[in-house]
């Protein structure tokens, strides 16, 4: 695997006050939270809660009712905010009637991505995204949308990772492919926030958990310990 540098060092992300109303809908209101390089945050709570609202205000997909989000003067402009986020999301933001591999190619050029073949490569690796990827995803099933949009998120070395459901439509071994990314991302020191209704697959990954509940934090616990991961290759 080719390693990838490490990230323009950069403070947290901070988000003060931050409310989202969508007409009377009261989405996210009054969060305070902030995330620091090198650590995974968990963001958890039912459906409704506001973990996708948080989610697309970080990554500017969304403007807040009120409040704001400091993410540092190296990411003051919207070109520089943009190259330094990577998404997934409730969809997959690829082009169904390309092919997968068309989908990466694009969005490298998007992006710039130096040597864009070899890193589409190493990331097909990374989630094991097969001859499928020649095919137009409007014909993959859910899990291989999911494993390709990874590779999507990833494509340009964000130094920001945000993932709202990762492990939707994975098996066990796409899972297990999941835990290892977050761990090299952990260790170029990435902000990592990820959203997930999938308890065993949080308490692998996360180093800190937040809970919402109609749109508030309830909950915040700074874990002690994070399980020990297997590096990237190791025997299953």
């Amino acid at each position: 695997m080719t390693e990838r540098p490490a990230p323009t060092p950069q403070p947290p992300v901070r988000a003060e006050k931050l409310t989202k109303l969508y007409g009377t809908t009261r989405a996210l209101l009054d969060f305070d939270g902030e995330f620091a390089p090198g650590a995974v945050t968990v963001v958890e709570g039912p459906n409704g809660s506001g973990k996708s609202t948080l989610l697309a205000l970080l990554a500017q997909t969304a403007r807040p009712t009120s409040g704001l989000i400091h993410y540092g003067a190296a990411l003051h402009s919207a070109t520089a905010l943009r190259s330094a986020v990577g998404m997934v999301a409730h969809d997959a933001m690829l082009y169904p009637d390309l092919t997968g591999l068309e989908n990466l190619a694009l969005y490298a050029q998007l992006y710039a991505v130096a040597a864009p073949s070899a890193r589409i490569d190493e990331l097909r690796a990374r989630f094991d995204v097969g001859r499928f990827a020649e095919r137009p995803v409007r014909t993959y099933s859910r899990g291989q949308q999911q494993r390709v949009s990874l590779c999507r998120a990833l494509l340009h070395a964000p130094a920001i990772l945000l993932l709202d459901e990762p492990t939707t439509g994975l098996d066990a071994d796409s899972v297990e492919r999941l835990v290892d990314a977050v761990a090299v991302e952990r260790a170029r020191g990435v902000i990592q926030i990820l959203v997930t209704h999938d308890s065993g697959f949080a308490k692998r990954v996360a180093d800190r958990r937040i809970v919402l509940r109609a749109g508030r934090r309830v909950e915040q616990d700074e874990l002690a310990t994070v399980p020990e991961r297997r590096p990237l290759g190791a025997a299953r």
